[in-house]
């Protein structure tokens, strides 16, 4: 047993349940962002919330106490993405990654988003031309020190 097969028996039991991540988030009590994270392996678990996931995806005690590992984190199996959404991001980061530096450093000064201190907020927003995807990243800024 391992995390990775903990996280396919999740996606498993989702599929064919017909769960949905809000409805996991709820009952978890964190946003559907975190929680999704979470269940595909990218984040840890209280033991609160492993019992919560091991009611909804079926987990054995031993499935759950693997919910409370610190995971390696990283979810992607190559370099560049080859997923086409993920690689949508990736090409956003290379389009305008060098954009979004610059505005950070002249509005903050030398640092860095925190990914730790971080929500994220993704909406369905509705658009006569076709709903768009609405993504908001909000993270703690971080600045470099002397010593």
């Amino acid at each position: 047993m391992n995390r990775m097969e903990v996280t396919e028996k999740i996606i498993s039991t989702k599929v064919s349940k017909g769960i949905r991540w809000e409805d996991v988030a709820t009952k978890v009590g964190e946003s559907k962002e975190w929680t999704t994270a979470l269940c595909l392996g990218q984040m840890t678990a209280n033991a609160q919330q492993a019992k919560v996931l091991g009611k909804i995806f079926g987990l054995t005690a031993e499935e759950q106490k693997w919910l409370q590992v610190v995971p390696y984190k990283g979810s992607l199996p190559t370099s560049v993405p080859t997923d086409p959404l993920i690689y949508r991001w990736y090409e956003i980061v290379n389009v305008y990654g060098t954009t979004i530096k610059e505005l950070i450093h002249e509005e903050f000064g030398d640092g860095i988003m925190s990914a730790i201190d971080f929500s994220m907020d993704i909406q369905r927003e509705p658009d006569p031309k076709g709903d768009r995807v609405n993504v908001v990243l909000s993270g703690k800024f971080l600045p470099y020190k002397t010593y």
